[in-house]
């Protein structure tokens, strides 16, 4: 971080965000998660909702408990005693277990895979063994209710989103642009390179936890084939390419 950081914006009425990193790094959300933490130990009942992102934490508070004014000073508080970089537990206490995502990587679900693949001079199985060997990190959740931002993928995968999106992707569509991955929790538009399918449903209303994935998350892709992806109910209709 430079001097300029952390720095405390007003977003709105009853909020404040928090910027702490300039850039997007795997090393950001153990701070940002520590700092979310001490934020619902001081703002108590008075906390709304915090929203932890790559370089960021947004604050919501209820105004009929506390005002903007009283907020800024607590958070001003909060940052004056948590230094960012000591902040985090050490790395054993910060990294639970590794969340396995099943994916069924093959052209009639993820059309963009041989694409890819050709573009970096590298076999389908090869990008396959790429993509599934990192252990990636959640880094936010957003687009759609559900979808999970994660990092970071390895550089050679790094590839640009499409120039045209498609008009709808299939939900549990894996798919990677820049140097993220992703799933697609439901029917939706979509700009990402799709390489693969999840039987796994992302968003549930239903469940406690909506959303299958939390900021902070570690996940592995595990290769799983044709027949076990049916068998955990995996939906086998091929991707249109629009």
């Amino acid at each position: 971080m430079t001097n300029q950081f952390p720095k405390i914006e007003s977003a709105g009425l009853n909020a404040w965000l928090i910027r702490l990193f300039a850039e997007i790094s795997d090393t950001n959300i153990a701070p940002i998660m520590s700092l979310a933490q001490k934020c619902k130990c001081v703002f108590n009942t008075a906390l709304i909702d915090l929203t932890p992102s790559y370089t960021t934490l947004l604050v919501e508070f209820d105004v009929l408990q506390i005002t903007p004014n009283q907020a800024h000073l607590k958070l001003q508080t909060i940052l004056t005693e948590l230094s960012l970089t000591e902040s985090a537990p050490p790395t054993s206490s910060m990294t639970g277990p590794i969340k396995e995502l099943p994916v069924w990587y093959d052209t009639r679900v993820g059309p963009d895979l041989m694409h890819v693949a050709y573009e970096k001079s590298i076999s389908c199985e090869q990008l396959i063994e790429l993509h599934s060997n990192t252990i990636y990190t959640v880094f936010a959740l957003g687009f759609a209710p559900g979808f999970a931002f994660m990092g970071s993928l390895a550089a050679h995968l790094e590839v640009p989103r499409k120039t045209t999106p498609r008009q709808q992707v299939y939900p549990g569509s894996v798919a990677i642009a820049g140097r993220q991955t992703a799933a697609y929790p439901t029917y939706s538009p979509g700009g990402w390179n799709i390489i693969g399918r999840t039987p796994i449903t992302l968003f549930d209303r239903n469940r406690k936890h909506m959303s299958y994935f939390q900021i902070g998350d570690r996940v592995q892709m595990v290769p799983i084939d044709q027949h076990y992806f049916l068998n955990l109910g995996g939906n086998p209709t091929p991707q249109k390419d629009r």
